[in-house]
């Protein structure tokens, strides 16, 4: 077991102990973040970004850490999010491997790895930990919180509970709550680990005793709804393997380009990522319900958030994943609650992955809504 910590990576000690909103505490936790600009003399100018589940803190290269992010092209000087002009903060999310504390963390307590000692996770308290993030910078209001996919819920979460965090607001593919489909797909992806006899009940390790067969298979699984069906056909089509490529003598082994591409890729992921964060993290976004304090009511629960005064909906006509009816929702939502909300229908073939590698249609939207932003003007040195 093993976390995957960017070189660039910063820490900050969050208040301990640490309440969850399921009960229990953390002691001694973290969270893991980078930050690129200079946040100015009034501290107005902070942009921060909420991630999905298993992006890093790493959104971008820098000094400390010159690697392309996963969002290079979207942070940078002259870029959408701009930081000559902004102080952008990544934040890793709580419960994740790749530096925040979570399962794959060693336990103050004990010195050895939580596993599933770790308390049961929700996106709230992963709200709570970017709240203590931002006050611990010195951070009384941002000027923009982003949040993509589960980062869309995150962000939700943290303007319901922190009244007035953020004078705008980013919301890319994300969703108020999870739908039956998407909790489904979830449960399966689960599933697939936790029957993986090499996952041994959330006890075992690195080497010999790894459940790579069901991280294999929730990857799979994953992969498939972040793209669209338009993608699939019209990247692979029925191409089928060459037979240098192929092993005939595997019965019902790999035959199709499709088949090939989604083994490479799980194959790239699956030590990369620990499989009980992966359990605890799929399973705060089933749990999501932000009108839960309302009844189960979603528009009153957004209804309910208050001191936001811009926000950009963004949604998908080919997500599966976070289908667009709910960024929809998200939209309506925050204009009942007195906020100038635009809505923005994209209709990008890559389906829900499509924010991290459709420029041509997110960057000009997101540019334009945060030029529209005010803030104290940051002179054009990069720190």
């Amino acid at each position: 077991m093993a976390e995957f910590i960017p070189p660039g990576t910063r820490w900050f000690d969050l208040p301990s102990p640490f309440p969850m909103k399921r009960g229990g505490a953390l002691q001694g936790a973290r969270l893991a973040y980078e930050t690129w600009g200079r946040l100015d003399a009034a501290a107005s100018n902070a942009v921060l970004i909420l991630t999905g589940m298993s992006p890093d803190a790493h959104a971008a290269s820098g000094e400390a850490d010159p690697a392309p992010g996963w969002w290079e092209w979207m942070i940078g000087p002259g870029k959408p999010i701009d930081t000559r002009r902004w102080f952008v903060v990544c934040v890793n999310a709580l419960g994740s491997c790749k530096g925040s504390t979570g399962p794959a963390s060693a336990d103050a307590a004990t010195g050895e790895p939580y596993r599933l000692a770790f308390p049961e996770l929700s996106i709230e308290d992963g709200a709570d930990a970017a709240a203590a993030l931002v006050r611990g910078l010195g951070i009384q209001r941002l000027a923009c919180v982003v949040g993509n996919s589960m980062g869309g819920m995150s962000a939700l979460s943290l303007l319901a509970r922190y009244p007035g965090i953020a004078r705008g607001h980013v919301n890319i593919c994300g969703a108020a709550r999870a739908l039956p489909f998407s909790i489904a797909i979830r449960s399966l992806q689960r599933e697939a680990i936790r029957l993986d006899p090499r996952w041994n009940g959330g006890d075992y390790d690195d080497a010999e005793h790894y459940p790579e067969n069901g991280m294999r298979m929730a990857r799979k699984l994953g992969v498939i709804t972040y793209r669209s069906a338009l993608e699939w056909d019209g990247r692979f089509g029925r191409v089928r393997l060459d037979s240098e490529r192929r092993d005939d003598d595997e019965p019902f082994g790999l035959e199709f380009e499709v088949e090939s591409y989604l083994e490479a890729h799980a194959r790239r992921f699956v030590h990369r990522y620990d499989p009980n964060c992966y359990l605890y993290l799929s399973r705060s976004m089933d749990w999501f319900d932000l009108g839960e304090a309302h009844g189960g009511d979603i528009a009153r629960g957004l209804a309910a958030i208050t001191g936001l005064e811009r926000a950009l909906v963004i949604g998908v006509k080919t997500d599966i994943l976070f289908p667009i009816q709910q960024q929809e929702e998200i939209a309506a939502g925050l204009r009942d609650a007195g906020c100038a909300t635009r809505f923005l229908p994209m209709p990008s073939p890559q389906g829900h992955d499509a924010f991290l590698v459709d420029e041509e249609r997110f960057g000009p939207a997101v540019a334009a809504f945060l030029r529209a932003l005010p803030c104290t003007a940051v002179n054009d040195k990069v720190a």
